[in-house]
């Protein structure tokens, strides 16, 4: 088996899968903090599969914008949990 028939075969469907298990999750959860995890986890997730279609098409530029999706991720992530955070306080 090559990267490749491993890539397509193997890592794309347990991806596509449990993008669509965090998506059930992000709408039938109970609490906002479950859905902001949720949400960031499904944003790492489509990272995940951006970077497998940047290796099978040989596209580094995908990779730039794999890179930029996490550090808007990482700063929503951040930003939510700071405003849970102060909502509580008050």
């Amino acid at each position: 088996m090559t990267l490749f028939e491993y890539l397509h075969f193997i890592i794309l469907p347990v991806l596509v899968v449990s993008a669509v298990l965090i998506l059930w999750r992000f709408i039938k959860g109970p609490s906002i903090a479950d859905k902001i995890v949720a949400l960031d986890l499904l944003i790492t997730t489509g990272i995940g599969i951006i970077a497998v279609y940047s290796i099978i098409y040989n596209q580094s530029t995908l990779m730039d914008t794999a890179l930029i999706l996490a550090l808007i991720a990482f700063l929503s992530t951040v930003a939510l949990s700071y405003y849970l955070e102060k909502r509580k306080r008050k």
